[in-house]
């Protein structure tokens, strides 16, 4: 999406708590995003990461502002949430202002094509069934 990211994550076997993961996440993502844009000499879209870097984060040494501080979080314990925010994702950038493809299978960064068709798209997908500690084929809905 041009300004954001849609995920089902899985976490297991870790004591770290959610808000922890997702910003080193987020932090990782950036340094690479901001990599590449140097590579690419896209200055015009460095400017702007540093123009909105807010002078208490500039003053300990903050270059670039990447991603807002923020994020949304839904638990997914039962196959009809699942489906439905699957269903969500794979249809957000197809629909509405966004209309990004003529279908999620042809969304360049969607997991769509392996949900619809079973083929990897440029991004490793793992079917979520596989990663749920609930067995999402007895749905008790």
């Amino acid at each position: 999406m041009p300004n954001h990211i849609h995920a089902l994550l899985a976490f297991s076997k870790t004591d770290k708590n959610i808000n922890k993961i997702i910003g080193n996440g987020k932090r990782f993502l950036a340094y690479e995003i901001i990599k590449q844009l140097k590579l690419k000499n896209n200055n015009a879209i460095l400017n702007q990461l540093q123009e909105a870097v807010e002078i208490t984060d500039r003053k300990r040494g903050k270059l670039h502002e990447v991603f807002e501080d923020s994020f949304d979080i839904k638990e997914c314990s039962t196959k009809k949430f699942v489906n439905q925010k699957l269903d969500y994702i794979h249809n957000n950038p197809c629909s509405g202002k966004w209309a990004l493809a003529d279908g999620s299978e042809n969304y360049l960064h969607s997991s769509g094509k392996f949900y619809s068709i079973g083929k990897q798209g440029i991004f490793p997908v793992t079917h979520i069934q596989e990663l749920m500690d609930i067995d999402l084929t007895q749905s008790t809905l």
